[in-house]
């Protein structure tokens, strides 16, 4: 891809697995609230939406607030324990960011979360902008916080790369009229993924090519 000025990456699933910590910290916070256990697709199915999405299908109403509490302060440590880069991430960041190309991150994941992954994996200095959907009015696949991140760097749709794993990421991608990537190492498989009409599907990030 060519002309490129701006590349917006999504995290969980996209640069780095986090599948296993929060796996663990579901699992933990159901055995607290006393609602079954889920199995490990289920729970990585459910993945992308943000924290409270997660666990809202799988806990009592009146336990949600108290589930969230539970996972959250759970989470902190089983993400220095579980999370780690997929292969070849760190080195297209250092790539990408020596061509002089602006790099932000647009999550669904809790702003906390986020900025625990990028410090443990040692990655925020490849970032010049982090956003998160709990900053915004609405998360992915609305194009809210692709848009803002846009705005911010004064990058045109065309000059700009929206990187993601799930269904939600092409959505948001589409809507905001951003080039979009799809890689198929997170939750959405790749039959779903191809269906969004992607511009490029990958098998492992390390496989995206960016040029100014």
């Amino acid at each position: 891809m060519k002309n490129i000025k701006l590349v917006i990456f999504d995290l969980d699933g996209t640069l780095l697995d986090a599948y296993g910590a929060i796996i663990e910290s579901f699992n933990y916070t159901m055995r607290v609230v006393k609602a079954p256990r889920r199995d490990n697709l289920t729970i990585r199915r459910a993945v992308g939406w943000g924290d409270e999405f997660l666990l809202k299908p799988f806990v009592k109403k009146e336990d949600l607030k108290k589930a969230l509490r539970i996972y959250r302060c759970h989470h902190k440590n089983s993400l220095i324990k579980h999370a780690h880069l997929f292969p070849g991430a760190e080195n297209l960041l250092k790539k990408l960011k020596s061509k002089g190309l602006r790099l932000a991150v647009a999550s669904n994941r809790p702003t906390k979360f986020s900025h625990i992954l990028i410090r443990h994996l040692k990655i925020g200095r490849y970032f010049d902008y982090v956003l998160c959907a709990d900053k915004l009015k609405q998360g992915k696949p609305h194009p809210e916080i692709i848009n803002a991140i846009r705005k911010k760097f004064n990058a045109k749709t065309k000059e700009t790369i929206y990187v993601g794993d799930m269904v939600i990421d092409v959505q948001a991608g589409r809507r905001a009229r951003v080039r979009t990537v799809a890689v198929t190492t997170g939750s959405s498989t790749p039959k779903e993924l191809r269906k969004e009409k992607p511009g490029l599907v990958i098998g492992r990030i390390a496989q995206l090519s960016v040029s100014q």
